[in-house]
């Protein structure tokens, strides 16, 4: 391992915890344990407490097992969370516990690392995948992918504007030469791109887009949201923090379902009122504050919001 704790600072670090921790002797989940900031934080916060941690890449899985060996309060599992609820019951013995945290998107390292194949910035091979050991990588997808199917993917989780003349030169590309590395693919998505935010890099939509369906992330969020919520005991919490609005946009929906029952329509008879609600949101939605995006710029996009089971 050549990437060490420091490099990657915990968002909203306090406050999640905050939210999070309501029994010190409770059962916890850290759904994207990344390089344990966030779970190192729980664990100074219980007693008799336990956690479970679950991340796809096994650098981050070297860094859990690690703390495996210093607390035995913690367990690490190489999994998605979206599994939650089978290794919650093989590694606890219940099907409940106290609470959930998922710190969505890419840890620092991961985009820091050229190996990995993240960056726009650096050069590496174009791989993509919290676990290089499964599934396709972003080279070999690109590599097959239909253009229609390649556009609707950097417009539909990356927002690119642009996507299709963007998935046409990649496509004009690659019939005459294979793209292997972060930087070519890089190269091909500014030259094709008439126009991005100020501040931005180009390739940053069409390089978040691709992400995204390598790893199936909003797949995994909504079934992975389902089952965190399904897992906690009465008074447990799920605490999210999002990173882009498609996330965030899926966690507020979820939550606010969960929390209001569907919208249903005004002249039917039984209304949201009379619905069996079981969750209940805590507070609004937080963002970091101006001395943290100032200290960690990476944070600006971050939100964080809590769901609370109020009943069986």
């Amino acid at each position: 391992m050549t990437k060490t704790m420091a490099e990657h600072i915990s968002v909203m670090l306090n406050e999640s915890v905050d939210m999070l921790v309501t029994d010190t002797n409770g059962l916890y989940v850290d759904g994207t344990f990344g390089r344990g900031g966030h779970t190192r934080l729980v664990l100074d916060r219980l007693d008799q407490g336990r956690l479970l941690g679950f991340d796809k890449d096994p650098v981050a899985i070297g860094y859990g097992e690690s703390l495996e060996q210093e607390d035995s309060r913690f367990s690490i599992v190489q999994d998605s969370f979206a599994n939650m609820a089978e290794h919650i019951n093989a590694v606890f013995g219940v099907d409940r516990v106290d609470g959930v945290m998922m710190d969505l998107g890419v840890s620092s390292p991961q985009i820091d690392d050229a190996e990995r194949g993240f960056s726009f910035m650096n050069d590496g091979p174009l791989d993509m995948r919290m676990n290089p050991d499964k599934g396709l990588s972003a080279a070999q997808w690109i590599a097959t992918v239909g253009e229609k199917d390649l556009a609707d993917v950097m417009y539909q989780y990356g927002e690119e504007r642009f996507s299709r003349r963007i998935a046409k030169a990649i496509c004009e590309y690659r019939s005459h030469t294979p793209i292997l590395t972060t930087l070519q693919l890089s190269k091909i998505v500014a030259e094709a791109n008439p126009a991005w935010e100020k501040g931005k890099n180009p390739a940053t939509r069409a390089f978040q887009g691709i992400r995204i369906h390598i790893n199936n992330e909003l797949g995994d969020l909504e079934v992975g949201l389902d089952a965190a919520a399904e897992a906690l005991k009465v008074g447990g919490r799920l605490a999210v923090i999002s990173f882009h609005s498609l996330e965030d946009r899926i966690v507020k929906r979820f939550m606010k379902l969960k929390a209001k029952g569907p919208e249903l329509p005004r002249h039917l008879p039984i209304q949201n009122a009379h619905l069996d609600i079981k969750f209940k949101t805590v507070g609004k939605a937080i963002k970091p504050s101006q001395s943290e995006v100032s200290e960690n710029v990476r944070s600006r996009s971050a939100v964080l919001r809590v769901l609370e089971r109020v009943s069986d």
